[in-house]
């Protein structure tokens, strides 16, 4: 419900990815909810990963699109901020140590460079899980998140278009990361 009230007015339709209980938030949202259509993709295999959830949306994904992680918690002026950027756009937050996530490398001009996953130890930008695209992202393959893996990632797929398609790193003012019940 957060989720959906903290987008900017000027989106009118919302695409929500579901599998376990998606029947619950069909239930619950509907067909409209605060003034936005409600479209519903479900995803057969939920360990198959956020570039797998993004690839369930594709055939009705045209031009540009916010793609938003379900269970964290935006400011409604960081994807309004991400909207504006003149390119693809992600949303990070600087962090003192990093810790547990993707490291986000940019330029001197603010462009996405890299994403380094695992734990950081050091002072920098983690990927807060907010993206603007296109429908250009579809043309790239589906990357996994690491070697040996069949979990699909979608930072790690958007990096193969980063050197193609800018991608600026847009810094959070308010970002609620939920990883466990205790996180609510």
């Amino acid at each position: 419900e957060h989720k959906i009230t903290a987008l900017p007015k000027e989106i009118d339709e919302v695409i929500l990815v579901v599998s376990y209980l998606g029947s619950s938030i069909l239930n619950y949202f509907g067909g409209t909810f605060d003034g936005r259509r409600i479209l519903y993709v479900e995803q057969e295999n939920p360990v198959g990963g956020t570039a797998d959830a993004l690839w369930q949306a594709k055939d009705i994904l045209k031009g540009k699109f916010v793609a938003m992680n379900g269970d964290d918690l935006y400011a409604r002026e960081d994807i309004d901020a991400c909207i504006s950027a003149p390119e693809w756009a992600m949303l990070v937050e600087e962090r003192d140590p990093i810790g547990a996530g993707g490291k986000v490398i940019v330029d001197s001009s603010g462009r996405v460079e890299t994403i380094e996953e695992g734990v950081h130890a050091e002072k920098g930008l983690v990927n807060a899980g907010v993206y603007v695209l296109d429908d250009r992202i579809f043309t790239y393959k589906p990357v996994p998140k690491g070697p040996g893996e069949t979990e699909l990632g979608l930072p790690q797929t958007i990096l193969q278009a980063v050197g193609e398609i800018p991608m600026r790193a847009v810094k959070s003012t308010l970002w609620i990361q939920i990883t466990s019940p205790e996180d609510l």
